[in-house]
């Protein structure tokens, strides 16, 4: 009997939270666009209450020193992620008659004959905080701009009353804070689902906070937040009332929710019959690989690219799905020993400790298949540790949550022949298909030719690529789809199924393409590459990260020109 009332106990919030959600689901789809823009302005008027209280508190549990510049990743990848997507939302919904959010939106052909978006820079805003980056979104073949409002937030294109809501599980991820949120999101106003958000044990601080931000969405019962383990859920993956499940995680817990583990797990993989029988979306990390094309860089060019690979790699310690994991560099380039060694002096800087859960076992794993191991001393903070893909096929195949990183080098008779070389390397080797890097010098891509390497773009096959900047950008530019690259199954997921994020709404879409300057300012104005960031406030050498991402998460709650000021000069001093 207790261990009936214990059972009864540890599940009753969650079956109190569905209760209310089911109850509430139709009303919710059918809620009108003016009342989903006063959800959003609530959220946003409360969110930037509760903003400095979620980054001290995420601070705190990362292990950082209060005064660490480091909290600027917890305010961009928390708050501001948040706000921003709140405010892209609430311009899509403000122009959803005739969806006229797409009519600012460029459009172009690609050389490949698909249809490019540009949604970044799309204000004056964007023009002056986000200087020099650009994202366009790459649609599916078959998409064309004639056929684009098709494949646009067409979840509002039926009557309102005719509209029928769902319940979904979010399965909340414990490295990133907005990753969570977010991903309710999606579901809330893009798929008209009510939300039960299950967060993760590693991050359920946050609970407190989250629940007074989307206040809102509580109070009209479209969302609950509940806490709990993995046998909570494992109940709520299971339960009839919840009809689709989104997972940001690993693809090992992902199999074990679909298949089982063990014996029962393969049993039910060969026979194709997965243990739960409802739509689901993912998104489950890479092996991300970075490639460095071989070209004629100055030291300057050398030293700011050296704290860009860092900054792929460290953000956040290293616990990011999107991390670099695969270092992909030119065989006999003169400058490659020289980008290395400057990358390694970075690192041993970043001296920052590894407060994920399980991170000294994964690292010693990642040491176990190594035959050429080097390391990067760090103080008190576990040394990054280097290896050779080719050492062991298992580089290629596993990605590793903590600070750890592969190498390898490819041929390179020429930039163009060596990039075609790194894509079809990445593509045929690598698990994963959801971020990847190119780092190349402007003459150089200029020797390639714009429209050859655009169609080199074309093969690789990633959900997010970015140009001489990190696809965790495209992650913080809520904008910008983020998920695996389209054709993954159940049996076969990789980096996950559908997208999330991308606040215009737009359906069938294949990759997202970022790219920023080369050079930061001002060598990149003395280039012609004009940018007002002369050092990123995403980079971990970034001195002034912290009061950029608090300025730039305050900007986001209520943009003005008297703002502006003081954004740039901790943009200068950083």
């Amino acid at each position: 009997m207790e261990a009936q009332q214990s059972t009864a106990e540890l599940f009753s919030p969650s079956q109190a939270a569905l209760t209310a959600l089911d109850a509430a689901k139709d009303q919710w789809a059918q809620t009108t666009v003016a009342e989903r823009l006063t959800i959003l302005q609530e959220i946003k008027d409360a969110l930037v209450q509760v903003a400095p209280g979620w980054v001290a508190a995420a601070t705190r549990a990362k292990q950082l020193p209060a005064d660490s510049p480091l909290q600027g990743e917890e305010w961009l990848s928390g708050p501001y992620a948040l706000m921003g997507a709140c405010n892209g939302l609430m311009q899509t919904l403000s122009e959803m008659d005739g969806k006229a959010f797409l009519d600012g939106l460029p459009k172009r052909k690609l050389v490949t004959g698909q249809t490019a978006v540009k949604v970044t820079p799309h204000s004056i805003w964007d023009r002056l905080l986000l200087s020099g980056v650009k994202a366009e979104i790459w649609m599916q073949p078959g998409v064309t701009e004639e056929n684009l409002p098709a494949h646009a937030a067409t979840l509002y294109d039926s009557p309102r009353a005719d509209r029928k809501g769902k319940v979904s599980l979010v399965l909340g991820a414990g490295n990133i804070a907005a990753i969570a949120p977010l991903d309710a999101f999606q579901k809330l106003f893009v798929e008209n689902q009510v939300v039960i958000l299950k967060m993760n044990p590693v991050n359920d601080y946050l609970t407190d906070y989250l629940c007074a931000a989307l206040r809102p969405l509580i109070d009209r019962d479209a969302l609950r937040i509940v806490k709990g383990g993995g046998d909570v859920g494992a109940w709520l993956t299971e339960h009839p009332v919840v009809e689709e499940i989104h997972i940001t995680g690993s693809e090992v817990t992902h199999d074990a929710i679909i298949w089982g583990v063990g014996e029962e797990g393969r049993a039910n993989r060969e026979a194709r019959t997965p243990r739960v029988d409802k739509r689901i979306t993912s998104e489950l990390g890479a092996v991300c690989p970075t490639i460095v094309v071989p070209g004629n860089w100055s030291e300057a060019d050398i030293r700011f690219q050296a704290e860009n690979l860092a900054t792929q790699k460290l953000h956040n310690s290293g616990f990011n799905c999107v991390a670099c994991q695969a270092l992909l560099m030119p065989r006999g380039w003169k400058q490659g020993e020289a980008l290395l060694q400057a990358l390694q002096k970075v690192m041993g800087e970043s001296q920052r400790l590894a407060y994920y859960p399980g991170a000294e076992d994964r690292l010693g794993a990642f040491r176990g298949h190594g035959q050429r191991i080097s390391s990067v001393p760090r103080g008190k903070a576990p040394p990054v540790i280097f290896t050779r893909l080719e050492d062991d096929p298992w580089f290629c195949e596993n990605e590793v949550f903590a600070p750890a990183l592969s190498t390898h080098e490819l041929e390179a008779q020429s930039a163009e022949q060596y990039l075609k070389s790194a894509i079809d390397y990445a593509n045929e080797n690598l698990h994963g298909t959801l971020g990847a890097n190119i780092v190349i010098h402007p003459s150089t891509l200029k020797e390639i030719g714009r429209e050859r390497f655009e169609a080199l773009i074309g093969e690789l096959r990633y959900g997010t690529i970015a140009i001489n900047a990190w696809t965790g950008l495209g992650f913080l530019m809520t904008v910008c789809p983020w998920g695996a690259f389209p054709g993954h199954t159940l049996e076969d997921v990789q980096s996950g199924i559908g997208t999330v994020h991308n606040t215009f709404m737009l359906e069938g879409v294949e990759r997202t393409v970022v790219e920023a300057p080369f050079r930061p300012f001002p060598r990149s104005a003395m280039a012609g590459s004009p940018t007002l960031l002369p050092r990123p406030p995403w980079f971990i050498t970034n001195r002034r990260q912290h009061e950029v991402g608090r300025l730039l998460t305050l900007f986001q709650y209520r943009p003005g020109w008297l703002k502006l000021p003081r954004i740039f000069l901790n943009a200068l001093l950083g």
